[in-house]
């Protein structure tokens, strides 16, 4: 009966575990960003006047800030500007053309 007994209470013990794991992930994992999606789209078209937005990502990046990844379109232009989804403030801007995927059919 010991025996029992002392599994019940690892179970048991381990079942709590879990839960509440579960519970504190689900908690942290709810938390919303404090810049909007809409306003991460304005610091971006202020970065590119003009463009149009073709593409909008949330990007939970653990250790580090979690940022909207945002594309935009502007004539052959691809922009992808990053926002600091805490701050608002542009972390990253690059470019490239919109017909460069890497491919030779394009000549």
């Amino acid at each position: 009966m010991r025996i029992t007994k002392k599994l019940i209470i690892v179970g048991t013990g381990i079942v709590a575990l879990v839960a509440g794991g579960g519970a504190a992930y689900a908690a942290t994992a709810a938390a919303a960003p404090k810049v909007t999606a809409e306003k991460a789209m304005e610091i971006a078209h202020e970065q590119v006047p003009g463009a149009w937005v073709s593409e909008l990502d949330y990007d939970r990046r653990g250790t580090r800030p979690d940022v909207w990844e945002i594309e935009l379109a502007k004539g052959s232009v691809r922009h992808e500007v990053d926002v600091d989804a805490a701050t608002g403030k542009v972390t990253e801007h690059g470019t490239k053309r919109a017909d460069d995927d890497g491919d030779r059919d394009d000549d």
